[in-house]
């Protein structure tokens, strides 16, 4: 059976050779459908407390490495260091926002950005910000992560509670100490959370993985680092 038409008339049910060529349009099952959008970005409900985006800021695929951000930072830049850095007076004692000790700065006691300063909100709108470091660990810890190769870039399928899953590419990072070319790109993944460390006030807690570990490192707030955005 075929649909055939012209500017004249349909023919829903015309009947022709199977040797014949004809166009081919796809369709697709919606039952089990995952993603949603926020704002024109996707999202999925992996079942946990907030969604997560498909993408990576600066991404348009799950698996492109997109951009690369310091951490209060709304822009990727070409040089990542403490002298290029938004929130210091050139270095890691002379802080200028966000910061909980004296010995580095001007003390404001704010340790979550404000959405003024998050990357996700400022480059995707809408609902989306950086996750915290709770939403973070509750990713790390309830969900399963298998280290995988997706169109040829390695990173985790991670699948959560309700069985839906996101892929995190292992997108590297960016810092002076390589001329900020991007570094370990395939190899590991370093994505920002918006929660600053408890006890040293120029580190953020940062989501970290390998192929044979997935944990927490203490970035320097200057590193270009991954932003995958959540929305609730």
């Amino acid at each position: 059976c075929h649909v055939v038409f012209s500017s004249k008339n349909l023919d829903p049910q015309a009947n022709y050779y199977r040797s014949n060529g004809f166009s081919v349009r796809l369709v697709k099952d919606v039952e089990g459908e995952t993603t949603n959008t926020e704002n024109g970005h996707e999202y999925v409900d992996i079942g946990l407390s907030v969604k997560w985006a498909t993408c990576i800021v600066g991404a348009t695929k799950p698996e492109e490495y997109g951009d690369h951000f310091a951490w209060g930072e709304t822009e990727p830049k070409d040089y990542y260091d403490y002298s290029t850095y938004k929130w210091c007076n050139g270095s890691y004692t002379t802080l200028t926002k966000y910061n909980h000790s004296s010995s580095y700065g001007t003390v404001d006691n704010k340790t979550t950005l404000d959405l003024s300063d998050d990357a996700a909100r400022a480059n995707w709108g809408g609902n989306w910000r950086m996750p915290t470091h709770e939403e973070q660990e509750e990713l790390r810890t309830q969900c399963s992560w298998t280290w995988t190769t997706q169109n040829g870039v390695n990173g985790y399928t991670v699948t959560g509670p309700n069985g839906n899953s996101i892929f995190l590419p292992a997108a590297g990072f960016r810092d002076h100490r390589d001329d900020s070319s991007l570094n370990y790109a395939g190899s590991d993944g370093r994505y920002r959370s918006s929660s600053l460390d408890t006890y040293y006030p120029y580190y953020v807690f940062t989501l970290y993985f390998d192929s044979d570990k997935v944990d927490w490192c203490g970035s320097s707030r200057y590193v270009g680092l991954s932003v995958r955005p959540v929305c609730q």
